[in-house]
C-alpha cells in the first residue's frame, strides 16, 4: 500500500544510507573516493581487447576486478561484466547501510525494491555470441544470451540475490541511466511503493562499443599521454576518455532509517529531468535543456540556487558538452555560478558512461560527508567560454550542505538530482 505522506502530512524524506562501488580508481567506495581526492587518473592503455586497429587504444578500465571473489564462480561465468560489476557495487552498497539481507523479514522483502539500469547492457556477452553465431552456427549459442543482454538483468539479479520482492526495474537514458534510476526511487520512496531501494547503474567497455564512440570522433586521441587526456574546461581538450564501473545506493525512508539506527550520509532530496529537443547525439549548446533539469531538481529539493555549495558536473571533455554546461550553470546560477564549487570527476575516472550518474552521486554524497570537493584535473589552459571555478587540479576543502550531480545522455536525455545534508526534523 502506498503511503505518500508521514504522520506529520509532510513528504516522506529519503537517506542515503549505504555507498557500494566499482571504477578505474578502485572497486570499493573507500579507494575510489581517495584515488579523487588526490587527483589521480585512472586511464591507461586499454586491454582485454585488439586496440592496434583503433584510433584510441587507451581508456578507464576497472582493474583486478575478480568477480569470483565476490560472486559465486558459476554464476559470474555465466554473467556479462556490467551485471557482475553491478552485484558488486549492490553487495557493498548493502553491507556498508549494515542491511543482512538474509535476516530480513517477508514483510520487508515485499517492500524492499532494486532500480538499477544500464546504459547499454550486456553489449559484451552479445558481441561474443554473435561471433559464435557467425563461426559455428545457431546450435552454439548460448541459451543465456537473451536474459544475459538485456539491461534490466542487473536489476533482477540484484534481487534475486537478495530476495528483494519490492518494486524492481531499470531505466535506459544513455549517459543519464544513473541519476534517473536514483530519480526513480526517489520516487517509489516517497510516496510510499516501497521502504528501502538499492538504486544505481553499471557499464562495461568492449570493443564494439569502443569502435563506436571512435568513429564518432569522441574519444580523445591523445595515446600519447592517457592520464592527462580527460581534460574538461581546457583549451585544448579534445573528447572524452571512455570508461566502466558500477555505483550503487542504498536509500530509505526516513522512518525506516531512523528505527533502525542506519548511519545516514545524506538525504536525496530532489530529481530533475528534461529534454533537449535537439540532436541525437550534440547538446543544445545554449544548454537551455540542462539548465531546465537543473531548475526542475532544486524546485524538487526545495532549494534555491544561492544555497548550492557544489555541482558534481556532468562535464566530459568534449569542445561542445562542457560549454553547454558551463551556460546551463550561468543560466540558473546567476552571479552564484562564480561562487558555487564545481568539478569533473570525469577528469579521473572518464566518461563510465551509463554508470556516471550512480558512481559520480556517490562522490557528491561523500562532498557534503568529507567537506571535500573533489578537484578537475588536466585544467591548464582554461578555455575562456568556461570562465567558471572548476576547482583545478587540488581538491578543495569546503562546508558543503547542498550538493548536485548532473547527468546527459544521448537523444538529448538531461538529469540532475540534489543532496543535502542530513539534518534531524524540527520538532
Amino acid at each position: 500500500m502506498a503511503r505518500s505522506r508521514d504522520e506529520s502530512g509532510a513528504p516522506r524524506r529519503v537517506a542515503v544510507t549505504g555507498l557500494g562501488a566499482v571504477t578505474p580508481l578502485g572497486n570499493s567506495v573507500g579507494g575510489f573516493w581517495d584515488a579523487l581526492l588526490r587527483g589521480e587518473s585512472g586511464a591507461a592503455p586499454t586491454v582485454g581487447f585488439e586496440t592496434a586497429d583503433l584510433e584510441t587504444r587507451f581508456s578507464c578500465q576497472v582493474k583486478g576486478f575478480d568477480a569470483g571473489a565476490v560472486l559465486d564462480k558459476k554464476l559470474a561465468r555465466r554473467l556479462d561484466p556490467f551485471a557482475q560489476f553491478a552485484l558488486a557495487a549492490a553487495a557493498e552498497a548493502l553491507a556498508d547501510a549494515g542491511i543482512d539481507t538474509a535476516s530480513l523479514g517477508e514483510a520487508e522483502r515485499d517492500r524492499f525494491g532494486v532500480v538499477f539500469g544500464s546504459g547499454i547492457g550486456g553489449l559484451a556477452f552479445a558481441s561474443s555470441q554473435v561471433q559464435v553465431l557467425l563461426e559455428r552456427g545457431p546450435d552454439k549459442v548460448s541459451p543465456f544470451f537473451a536474459p544475459m543482454i538485456v539491461a534490466n538483468i542487473a536489476a533482477g539479479l540484484i534481487a534475486i540475490e537478495h530476495r528483494l520482492r519490492g518494486p524492481n526495474h531499470c531505466v535506459v537514458t544513455a549517459c543519464a541511466t544513473g541519476n534517473h534510476n536514483l530519480g526513480d526511487a526517489l520516487l517509489l520512496l516517497r510516496h510510499g511503493y516501497a521502504d528501502a531501494v538499492v538504486a544505481g547503474s553499471s557499464e562495461y567497455l568492449q570493443r564494439i562499443g569502443f569502435a563506436g564512440f571512435g568513429a564518432m570522433k569522441a574519444l580523445s586521441t591523445r595515446n600519447d599521454s592517457p592520464q592527462t587526456a580527460s581534460r574538461p574546461f581546457d583549451l585544448t581538450r579534445d573528447g572524452l576518455v571512455a570508461g566502466e564501473g558500477a555505483g550503487a545506493l542504498v536509500l530509505e525512508t526516513e522512518e525506516r532509517a531512523v528505527a533502525r539506527g542506519a548511519r545516514i550520509y545524506a538525504e536525496l532530496a530532489g530529481i530533475g529531468t528534461s529534454a533537449d529537443a535537439f540532436h541525437f547525439a550534440a547538446p543544445e549548446p545554449e544548454g537551455r535543456g540542462a539548465a531546465l533539469a537543473i531548475e526542475n531538481a532544486l524546485a524538487d529539493a526545495g532549494v534555491e540556487p544561492e544555497e548550492v555549495d557544489y555541482v558534481n558536473l556532468h562535464a566530459t571533455s568534449t569542445p561542445q558538452g562542457d560549454l553547454a554546461e558551463t551556460r546551463a550553470i550561468q543560466q540558473v546560477f546567476g552571479d552564484h555560478a562564480h561562487r558555487v564549487g564545481l568539478s569533473s570527476t570525469k577528469s579521473m575516472t572518464g566518461h563510465l558512461f551509463g554508470a556516471a550518474g550512480a558512481v559520480e552521486a556517490i562522490a557528491t554524497v561523500l562532498a557534503i560527508v568529507h567537506g571535500r570537493i573533489p578537484p578537475t584535473i588536466n585544467l591548464h589552459q582554461p578555455d575562456p567560454e568556461c570562465d567558471l571555478d572548476y576547482t583545478a587540479n587540488r581538491a578543495r576543502a569546503r562546508d558543503v550542505r547542498v550538493a548536485m550531480s548532473n547527468a546527459f545522455g544521448f537523444g538529448g536525455h538531461n538529469s540532475s538530482v540534489v543532496f543535502r545534508e542530513w539534518t534531524d526534523p524540527p520538532c
